[in-house]
């Protein structure tokens, strides 16, 4: 069931505009799944364009596939055969008409194929600048980024726009999947995350299906998705699968992680570096400090989809190989209310800019942990308020009774006091997945309505 476009207003505004100016290149590129394609072709309507998916067939082959793609907007351009890619490009370049727009999609596996490509494709740019717009579009973010981003490159550049697309939020689920219940958004969120195709899987299934059929079966079309995604980008995805199972099991820390794996923790520095980098992980330090704090340095799967699955599928692989699928659901309701907890907090983390509440606005939060007078302390949101002095600190719940308010909001007050370098008034807030109803409207109670706003 198709998806509706959601979102990506921005990019699709960015991608016209630079199509209306004769821009000679642009580039979209993301991790799979992110409607890349999509965005491409809502760009592209009502404009004179050719499309082109490519694979990794034998060169003379995709010429030919990319020519009859073309002929069905230029009259007869697939009736010549091509016998390399310079003169059908300088053919395409002659014979297009002001405005048009060449779109190559998945990019990286032409250039598999064809290593020359990028080299042909930038004389063709540099000499008619303006005559069209070459759209380039790939999942492999490694090698996209290399392709338009790194200087040693051909097309280093030349592209007026280079669009990383990211997951959407959890905003957009509420349309995708026509879900009006608060908990039930954030569980579909704590499933799917903020992949569009996901969403399309999984429209009109109810939850708990969705999980197994999606996920969980081994023939579901996510259940091996970790895995694709670490071949598109990683070079050792052996290694990198290791390190993300292990986050995902609750190792946070470069030491522990090395110490599992059996490796000096200086090996690690690179493929963790690379696992930010990608999105799949998050890197973290105490609020206040920076990332040169290696010493305190947390790491947590920076993607929802694949918390779930290094917490539920990959540590029940042999019983879902099996098909003892009632004992690995069974197993995952008992724990998921506890994964839940976790994926409140982050997007409680995450809103916090775009609150509005009576208190000053604030700024990027993080979480703080460490030793405070009197002992440790953690707090699970922390924000420095942007042009007024002092701190909104938070506390993430999946539900309190009305009695609890108050004693909680004190408590987080009182701890917040102990962190060091914590200057200015404390305002603590409470974020709460299932409001009570004595609490709604509650100033200092924020409930997933001003969690899950667009953004």
């Amino acid at each position: 069931m198709s998806l509706p476009f959601l979102n990506r207003i921005s990019e699709l505004s960015r991608l016209r505009r630079a199509f209306d100016t004769g821009s000679p290149l642009v580039a979209v590129y993301g991790r799979r799944r992110l409607g890349k394609s999509r965005l491409l072709r809502e760009a592209v309507a009502d404009r004179p364009s050719a499309w082109y998916v490519a694979d990794r067939r034998d060169a003379a082959l995709q010429r030919e596939s990319l020519a009859r793609e073309i002929g069905r907007t230029l009259p007869r351009f697939d009736a010549v055969v091509y016998p390399d890619w310079d003169s059908l490009f300088e053919r395409l370049y002659s014979a297009a008409p002001q405005g048009f727009v060449m779109a190559l999609d998945e990019l990286p596996e032409l250039v598999v194929t064809s290593p020359e490509l990028p080299s042909v494709l930038q004389r063709h740019v540099d000499v008619a600048a303006g005559r069209l717009t070459l759209a380039l579009c790939g999942s492999s973010q490694t090698m996209m980024h290399g392709l338009v981003l790194d200087a040693t490159t051909p097309l280093y550049g030349r592209a007026t726009e280079i669009l990383k697309l990211r997951p959407l939020n959890a905003h957009w689920l509420r349309e995708a999947l026509d879900v009006t219940s608060p908990s039930e958004l954030v569980e579909w969120w704590a499933l799917l995350g903020g992949v569009p195709r996901h969403w399309e899987l999984a429209r009109g299934r109810p939850f708990w299906d969705a999980m197994r059929d999606l996920v969980l079966d081994p023939l579901g079309p996510l259940h091996a998705e970790p895995d694709r995604l670490l071949r598109d980008d990683i070079a050792d995805p052996t290694r990198a699968s290791s390190i993300l199972a292990l986050v995902g099991q609750g190792c946070h820390r470069t030491s522990e992680i090395a110490g599992r794996v059996g490796v000096p923790a200086s090996d690690l520095a690179r493929p963790l570096a690379r696992l930010c980098d990608l999105g799949f992980l998050r890197r973290e330090v105490p609020f206040g400090l920076t990332l040169r704090d290696t010493k305190r340095t947390r790491y947590s799967l920076g993607d929802p989809f694949l918390r779930f699955w290094y917490r539920f599928v990959d540590p029940n692989r042999s019983l879902l190989e099996a098909g003892v699928f009632d004992l690995a659901m069974d197993l995952i309701r008992r724990d998921f209310r506890t994964h839940l907890g976790g994926i409140w907090e982050d997007l409680s983390l995450d809103a916090v800019p775009w609150l509005t509440t009576e208190l000053p606005r604030a700024g990027v939060a993080g979480r703080w942990w460490g030793t405070a007078a009197g002992g440790p302390v953690e707090l699970d949101v922390v924000a420095a308020f942007a042009g007024a002095p002092g701190h909104l600190v938070g506390a993430a719940k999946l539900t309190i009774t009305p009695q609890e308010a108050e004693p909680l909001l004190e408590d987080l007050r009182r701890r917040a006091a102990r962190v060091p370098n914590m200057s200015g008034p404390i305002e603590p807030v409470l974020f709460v997945l299932d409001v009570p109803p004595a609490l709604a409207g509650h100033p200092r109670v924020i409930g997933p309505a001003q969690v899950m706003v667009a953004r």
